[in-house]
């Protein structure tokens, strides 16, 4: 029967006896569980900011575009054929069971003046449902209704960054500004969002009624012209009817044939976000395992060092196996010594790359979360390194013959 407990003390005493060595060889294990933890709590850092941007554009949201004109054989790109329409989102709202609401989008850049500041953003016109189609509530104040939109009132909600540049700490609800020199009433902040998945402001933005800014501020070639209508489905599971629903709409009221190209682009945005998310994951996975790869670096570490071990002390091997120690006993305890080397270098391993990971979030701003599984999967890992580089050697000092090993000098 194996002495476990007297195995292991006479495995410590041995580490304890050259120190700086065994340093030395845990530092291989401690920089491969350390670089593990780091790499994969950047890569859930990267994950948890992708899932935060997909959130702020809104759930189950789809984009239709204007589509693409063609001059002279030249293909102008998407958005330049102008033929969506306030009454094409209308449509929509009505006729696709899997649509739950939309908000067409009518949008420009202009400058934007409260007293003697001001302030150049995106002006976006649109209806009331733009809040529910992008998840977006207020801060303060009240969104625009329905009757403001037929009646092309002069009212507007201003994003985070527009208060925070032309009021500071002034309550901006109730205030008056100009745009385009024309007075708007600021009738309520809509609430911060933070960078979008392609790193533009979202809170730069004023939102006005979509007939003000057909009528009053940017003109349209075409009655209740929109560049983008904006749609959310009923449930992620209705995205695609809800994609076939659209086009099979606005190729009916837009009277294209049957051998005639969509003159829009229906997208959806939110598995485009999902996409990126997955993309992230597969880095962040391929990021740890190219980390893991210096855990088996320190894991030869370990095992050239055990064979030195073997090879200064067999004479010791010899004289316990000549009082009767077993193979199993020799083997037990350079298996165990090899584990311990690892699972101490797992442990500061941890303490390094948490400290990595903070260090990184502190100097350069990054998101990095540490998961759990990360740290257990890399000590777990750790020991297992341990084991499998440390059985050869322990198997090689379980073979030697006690009367050759005597003999060694």
């Amino acid at each position: 029967m194996i002495n476990i407990p007297s195995t292991v003390k006479i495995s410590l005493r041995a580490l304890r006896v050259n120190k700086m060595r065994s340093a030395l060889t845990m530092l291989g294990v401690i920089i491969g569980v350390g670089a593990v933890i780091a790499m994969l709590a950047v890569g859930a850092g990267a994950s948890r900011q992708i899932e935060q941007q997909i959130s702020s554009m809104g759930s189950n949201l789809i984009m239709v575009l204007a589509g693409a004109t063609t001059s002279g054989g030249v293909r102008m790109g998407v958005g330049t054929a102008i033929r969506l329409t306030t009454a094409d989102a209308e449509a929509i709202l009505k006729e696709s069971p899997a649509v739950e609401d939309v908000a067409p989008v009518l949008s420009g850049t202009a400058q934007v003046v409260y007293g003697n500041l001001n302030w150049a953003t995106g002006i976006i016109g649109t209806t009331p449902g733009m809040l529910n189609v992008r998840d977006w509530a207020l801060s303060s104040g009240r969104p625009f209704t329905e009757q403001d939109v037929k009646s092309a009132t002069k009212v507007c909600l201003l994003g985070q960054t527009v208060v925070d540049n032309l009021f500071g700490d002034t309550d901006p609800v109730g205030k008056i500004i100009r745009i385009k020199k024309i007075p708007f009433t600021v009738i309520g902040v809509l609430e911060s969002k933070g960078q979008s998945p392609t790193g533009l402001d979202q809170d730069d933005t004023v939102q006005v009624p979509v007939t003000t800014a057909q009528k009053k501020l940017f003109g349209t070639h075409v009655p209740g012209m929109v560049r983008v209508i904006m749609v959310k489905a009923r449930s992620s599971g209705e995205m695609a009817a809800a994609q076939r629903q659209i086009t099979g709409l606005l190729r009916q009221r837009h009277r294209l044939g049957p051998n005639q190209e969509d003159d829009f682009t229906v997208r959806n945005l939110t598995q485009m976000m999902q996409v990126a998310e997955e993309s992230t994951k597969v880095m962040a996975i391929l990021l740890g395992t190219i980390a893991s790869v210096s855990l088996l670096v320190g894991g030869i570490g370990i095992m050239n060092i055990m064979l030195v071990s073997v090879t200064e002390r067999t004479r010791e091997i010899g004289i316990r196996m000549a009082i009767g120690a077993k193979t199993w006993d020799i083997r037990t305890q350079f298996i165990i010594e090899a584990l311990t080397l690892s699972l101490t270098g797992g442990i500061f391993g941890i303490a390094f790359g948490v400290g990595v990971s903070e260090l990184l979030s502190f100097l350069m701003e990054w998101t990095t979360i540490i998961v759990p599984y990360s740290i257990l999967l890399a000590f777990g890992f750790s020991g297992l390194v341990g084991i499998f580089f440390g059985f050869y050697p322990a198997y090689k000092a379980s073979l030697l013959n006690p009367i050759d090993a005597l003999r060694y000098e």
